[in-house]
């Protein structure tokens, strides 16, 4: 079956991802539950974590690391649609907003459920809230620091997060903020639990998939 999505522009290493995908899509179940997102969802295992906490279901995961919402609007049918998901948990934007792209990451969002809405009209839409995040996990200067958490702020997230639950309601979908088990007091990502104030080690995701379980079921 030829590709259905032009990854000529791709960077090589989303390239090879998408390829890797595609080909896996051809052999996976229609109709099970599907992960998709950006990095933060690409480094969920979620299928070990299940097999370790004894959780039964059939799970794929297409999230690609550096992912804006512009990049999964040019391969929605790989990471989306070539599944047929019954259910649909999506993670998307924190780059967006990580540059600053607020408005258009409000713009390609909706664009993104309208599509989804549009062609997988029974999927079931989960919507999660974006991550806490902490600069203080990450070792660079203050100065580096300050650069890379510009436009990423706990502040800027929760108004996005408040916007996301707002357009759940909206279309139907479920927002879901498993952020509670992730924060410290001050609202900001534990330290114990991330590697660059951003991204988490493989086990600060139990937390968020015992949350899931019972949509997962």
């Amino acid at each position: 079956m030829p590709l259905n999505v032009d990854l000529s522009s791709l960077c090589p290493e989303w390239r090879i991802l998408l390829e890797r995908y595609d080909h896996l899509n051809r052999v996976a179940k229609k109709g099970q539950i599907l992960f998709a997102g950006s990095s933060l969802m690409e480094q969920f295992p979620v299928n070990e974590l299940m097999n370790s906490l004894g959780v039964p279901g059939c799970v794929y995961n297409r999230g690609v690391g550096g992912y804006t919402t512009d990049d999964l609007l040019r391969t929605m049918d790989i990471c989306i649609f070539d599944l047929e998901p019954r259910k649909l948990f999506l993670n998307i934007g924190t780059n967006d907003i990580g540059a600053g792209r607020l408005e258009s990451l409000r713009v390609n969002y909706r664009e993104i459920l309208r599509q989804i809405k549009e062609r997988l009209p029974e999927t079931r839409l989960y919507l999660l809230a974006y991550y806490p995040c902490n600069p203080q996990g990450l070792q660079a200067s203050e100065e580096e620091r300050a650069q890379a958490f510009r436009y990423r702020t706990n502040e800027t997230i929760r108004e996005c997060n408040r916007w996301v639950e707002k357009l759940a309601h909206e279309i139907g979908a479920v927002y879901l903020d498993l952020n509670a088990p992730l924060q410290d007091a001050q609202g900001c990502l534990k330290l114990e639990l991330t590697t660059d104030g951003i991204h988490m080690y493989p086990d600060a995701y139990v937390p968020i998939l015992e949350q899931l379980i019972p949509y997962l079921e």
